[in-house]
């Protein structure tokens, strides 16, 4: 009896690594602007796995909400 490895043929995924789908800095804070720096270093320099860690990082750097005059 022959076994199955797979009920489908495997599926796959483009790999996309434009610049579109990176995340934007947050105007005015500087550890934002450094790390979009980095990235385009990192990127100039072809070193993909950098360019990822910084869009993590700058997608996941915390910034407080400033709230508006009057607002609770």
């Amino acid at each position: 009896m022959q076994r199955i490895a797979y009920a489908q043929t495997p599926v796959e995924l483009p790999l996309t690594l434009a610049s579109a789908a990176d995340p934007g800095p947050v105007p005015g804070c500087d550890i934002c602007a450094a790390l979009a720096k980095e990235r385009a270093l990192a990127r100039s320099r072809g070193d993909h796995s950098k360019v990822s860690d910084c869009n993590v990082e700058i997608r996941n750097h915390p910034h407080k909400e400033l709230k508006q005059r009057g607002q609770r």
